[in-house]
C-alpha cells in the first residue's frame, strides 16, 4: 500500500473516529435536553395538580359552608314557624278543663321546641339526640321500626 493511500486511510479513520466522538457529543446533549424537558414537564404538572387539589378543596369548603348556612336558616326558620303555631293555638284554644290543659301542653311543647330549633345548631341536636336514644332504647327502637313500617307503606303506594 502506498503512503498516499496509508495518509488517506489514516484521514478517514481519523475522520470517522471524530465524527464518532462528535455524533456521542451530540446524542449526550440530546440525553441531557431530554431529561431537563421532562424534569420541567414533570415539575409543571405536579404543579399544575396541586393548584386543581387546593382549589377543589376550597370550592368543598364553601360549599359544605354554605350547605351548613342554609341548613342553618332553614331549621331556624322552622324553628319560627313552630314558636308562631304554639302562640297562635294557644289564644285561640280553650283555657279551662282538660282542653285547656291539653291546648296548654301542646303550646308549651310547639313553642319550646320552636326556641330550641332556632338556638341550637345541628351538632348540638345530633348529641342531643344521641342522648334520648342512650337514656331510652326500647322507645327510640319501637319508634325506629314504626317510622320503617311507614315508609315502607308509603313508598309501595
Amino acid at each position: 500500500m502506498s503512503t498516499t493511500a496509508k495518509r488517506e486511510q489514516e484521514r478517514a479513520t481519523e475522520a470517522a473516529g471524530t465524527a464518532v466522538d462528535k455524533t456521542r457529543e451530540a446524542a449526550g446533549h440530546a440525553g441531557e435536553a431530554a431529561t431537563s424537558a421532562a424534569s420541567a414537564i414533570g415539575q409543571k404538572a405536579a404543579e399544575t395538580a396541586s393548584a386543581v387539589g387546593h382549589r377543589v378543596a376550597e370550592t368543598a369548603s364553601a360549599v359544605g359552608h354554605r350547605a351548613g348556612e342554609m341548613a342553618s336558616s332553614a331549621t331556624s326558620s322552622v324553628g319560627s314557624g313552630m314558636e308562631s303555631l304554639g302562640e297562635q293555638i294557644r289564644e285561640r284554644g280553650p283555657e279551662s278543663g282538660m282542653l285547656g290543659k291539653a291546648t296548654e301542653c301542646v303550646a308549651g311543647a310547639l313553642e319550646d321546641s320552636g326556641r330550641y330549633l332556632q338556638q341550637a345548631n345541628f351538632s348540638d341536636m345530633a348529641e342531643d339526640f344521641t342522648n334520648l336514644i342512650r337514656r331510652n332504647p326500647l322507645p327510640a327502637l319501637l319508634l325506629g321500626v314504626g317510622v320503617g313500617f311507614l315508609l315502607a307503606k308509603a313508598l309501595r303506594s
